[in-house]
C-alpha cells in the first residue's frame, strides 16, 4: 500500500493505493484519478532556462505547455540544453515543437528582444 497527499484541489486528501490501484481517501474522483497516474506514469511541469545569444538576457525561462513523464525529464533537459535562442522571443512561443516527440511543446514564459 502506497501512501500519497493528492495535489490535484487544494483539500490535499491523503490517499492510498493498493497493488490493485484502489484508491481510498479520496473526497473526489479526480484524487482516484491522480492517484493512477502516479503509481503508473507520474507527470510534472518542466520549468528551465535556454542560453541566447543576448547579452542583457543570457538565459530564457522556458516551460513545458503540458506535464511530460517524470521518465523523460532528463532527456528533455538535454534536448533543451542544446537550444540557442538568437532572435525575439514573446511570452508563449514555442521554443521547442513536440520534444522527444510527446506532443509537448517547450515554450517561453518571458518576452525578450535580442
Amino acid at each position: 500500500m502506497k501512501k500519497i497527499t493528492c495535489i490535484v484541489c487544494p483539500v490535499g486528501c491523503h490517499l492510498a493505493i493498493d497493488d490493485d490501484m484502489n484508491v481510498s481517501g479520496n473526497k473526489c474522483e479526480k484524487g482516484k484519478n491522480y492517484a493512477q497516474i502516479e503509481m503508473t506514469d507520474p507527470k510534472r511541469m518542466l520549468t528551465t532556462t535556454v542560453k541566447t545569444t543576448s547579452s542583457i538576457y543570457p538565459r530564457l525561462s522556458v516551460k513545458t505547455n503540458h506535464p511530460i513523464s517524470k521518465k523523460l525529464i532528463f532527456k528533455a533537459l538535454s534536448e533543451i540544453n542544446e537550444i540557442i535562442v538568437s532572435k525575439d522571443v514573446k511570452i508563449g512561443d514555442v521554443i521547442i515543437d513536440n520534444i522527444l516527440d510527446t506532443k509537448i511543446d517547450i515554450v517561453a514564459t518571458k518576452s525578450i528582444h535580442i
